[in-house]
């Protein structure tokens, strides 16, 4: 079963949310990329944002999720951790989980709404 599309799953810490989609994707896309920038562009999303969020990841988990190397003569660049690949597994399990979860309830609530014209 696909993952429904109307599921945001965000898993609480103690400050903000540990971890949601959007978190979860750019783990993914700098794990692609090796890039914090690439990521951020992919995303369409300011690089700023996407530095704020990766340092937030290291913050609020245990291990480090996404390890960065500042510019030198091959520039920087940044890579996820083992434990940042584990932990963005666990979060797509999560909202498969939910998903499968949910999937009765969602088909009969769909059929109370009105038809898209």
């Amino acid at each position: 079963m696909p993952r429904y599309a109307g599921l945001t799953l965000r898993v609480l810490g103690t400050r903000a949310a540990a971890i949601g989609p959007g978190k979860a994707e750019l783990i993914e896309r700098i794990d692609e990329t090796g890039s914090i920038s690439a990521a951020a562009r992919a995303m369409g999303m300011s690089y700023r944002r996407a530095w704020q969020l990766a340092e937030a990841l290291n913050r609020d988990f245990r291990e480090p999720v996404i390890a960065t190397a500042v510019g030198g003569e091959r520039g920087g660049g940044a890579r996820v951790t083992p434990f940042g690949r584990r932990i963005a597994a666990l979060y797509r399990r999560m909202e498969d989980s939910a998903s499968r979860a949910i999937a009765r309830d969602v088909r009969e609530f769909e059929r109370h709404l009105r038809r898209r014209r």
